[in-house]
């Protein structure tokens, strides 16, 4: 495997090699093992997954993510464009619109943007946003392991899509069904835009005894879930859907707060992938 590394503007370190463990995280993952969520729990909790994103937007509302102002920066495609041509982007999984709000902001005009939701109190706050403006934006709700999409967005008719910390709460049987659907909706040489959590990150180490439903699958406090990418696993499942893969890199980051005395190694996959011509 590849070894070598580059860091990015912000200090991002992008490597394709995965994160060689201590004897004591070693020993933190095989803790994990030690109790495990029972079968029945974990088919609950799939039955209940939009129950408990739409819990978690209700109890955090706009506040818990953070605008991605730094989509541009590791996206050029979202800037190689003539400023009269008109672009239609998809963000599937929009949240509260942390992707599509910034670049409202920044005067990405010549957008159309989709904006699609498993949570129908996520897609509310995007529609009540003031920047929500519904000549140049659609909000609607889909689950995107199934159709739904296609309801509000016809196929092969999107420039660019994203998939920005999505795909980590989806059931894995159901991956393939997710890398499909953005295939199909995407015109030939349209591309998208990846970001998701990696293997051995610091929120996969921290889990305590009783929250691993399946190897690096996890459910937090609240009810949602979270998986953990090894960048093997997503060139694999989307090459399998027929995309190119144009990037597919681990990003290592630190996430440093002096004044609560927080120092926290961060393990990212970033990833992007084109739809042949």
């Amino acid at each position: 495997m590849e070894t070598d590394e580059h860091v990015g503007e912000n200090g991002e370190v992008f490597v394709h090699r995965l994160k060689e463990l201590t004897d004591d995280e070693k020993q933190r993952l095989a803790q994990q093992n030690s109790r495990m969520i029972p079968e029945a729990k974990a088919a609950k909790l799939e039955r209940e997954a939009k129950r408990h994103w739409d819990i978690f937007y209700k109890r955090n509302e706009t506040k818990f993510f953070r605008d991605r102002h730094w989509t541009t920066r590791e996206f050029q495609e979202l800037i190689n464009f003539e400023s009269d041509q008109r672009i239609v982007f998809l963000e599937l999984g929009c949240g509260v619109g942390n992707m599509i709000f910034p670049l409202v902001e920044e005067g990405f005009s010549n957008f159309f943007f989709y904006a699609c939701d498993f949570s129908p109190r996520a897609v509310e706050f995007v529609k009540t946003n003031k920047l929500f403006d519904e000549n140049r934006m659609k909000a609607f709700c889909a689950d995107l392991t199934t159709d739904d999409l296609f309801e509000n967005v016809k196929p092969e008719s999107v420039d660019i899509a994203s998939l920005i910390f999505v795909l980590s709460a989806i059931h894995p049987s159901m991956w393939s069904q997710v890398a499909r659907l953005a295939f199909r909706v995407l015109k030939p040489g349209g591309v998208l835009l990846f970001r998701d959590y990696g293997r051995y990150d610091m929120a996969q180490l921290r889990f305590k005894p009783g929250h691993k439903i399946a190897e690096n699958f996890y459910m937090r406090q609240d009810g949602t879930r979270s998986y953990y990418f090894t960048e093997e696993e997503l060139a694999k499942l989307f090459s399998e859907a027929g995309f190119d893969i144009i990037m597919n890199t681990y990003i290592q980051r630190r996430t440093v707060n002096f004044k609560e005395g927080i120092d926290a190694p961060r393990i990212f996959v970033q990833g992007k992938y084109k739809k042949p011509s």
